[in-house]
């Protein structure tokens, strides 16, 4: 009799057991899908804040080599440091770095000195127990912004080369001798770039 019932709980007991199970191994496949979630995320996250720099940095560049073009002319200073100069699109190292993050971009310059990037990841979140992963693709947004480091003494009108004003940037000072310029500060002295809040 003890041995018949005993029988008849573990029967019972049995489906409720597998129930259990069933749920947690539910459960453990739903947190994998959303870590492979918050992994997908993050490398739009990645590849919007690299591709956002990238465009940054070669627009700091190219400012860069304007100035250095018509440093001799220090009445074009105050209109490079602004960004207030015809440049070529930097966009496109936006769509370079994106790619290389396995995503793509679409970049936006934001007035002369910033750029935004909304990156989309180019493979889905992939197959889990949450439907509509397998075509999910994350997406992201960032915003890069050039600032000037140097301040320096508007020159007189029609001021030409013959004396450089001092270069104050970021508590340093640059001498610019116009006879001698191959100790020139670097792009990063110049202008700092770095992510910004959309």
């Amino acid at each position: 009799m003890t041995g018949s019932r005993f029988r008849q709980d573990a029967g019972q007991a049995f489906p409720v057991y597998i129930t259990v199970v069933a749920g947690l191994l539910f459960l453990a496949l739903a947190y994998l899908a959303v870590g492979q979630a918050a992994v997908n995320r993050s490398g739009a996250q990645t590849a919007a804040d690299a591709a956002a720099l990238a465009a940054a940095q070669d627009r700091r560049d190219e400012l860069v080599g304007k100035w250095v073009e018509d440093i001799l002319d220090p009445t074009k200073w105050e209109a490079i440091f602004d960004g207030d100069v015809t440049l070529p699109p930097s966009c496109w190292r936006a769509e370079e770095l994106a790619a290389q993050n396995d995503a793509s971009a679409q970049c936006t310059q934001q007035g002369p000195l910033a750029f935004a990037v909304e990156a989309e990841t180019d493979k889905s979140v992939g197959h889990s127990v949450v439907p509509g992963t397998e075509k999910f693709k994350s997406t992201a947004s960032a915003k890069a912004v050039i600032d000037p480091l140097c301040t320096f003494e508007k020159p007189a009108d029609g001021a030409h080369g013959d004396v450089l004003p001092q270069l104050s940037c970021k508590g340093r000072d640059w001498d610019l001798d116009p006879d001698d310029l191959t100790h020139l500060p670097e792009p990063q002295d110049l202008f700092d770039v770095h992510l910004a809040a959309d």
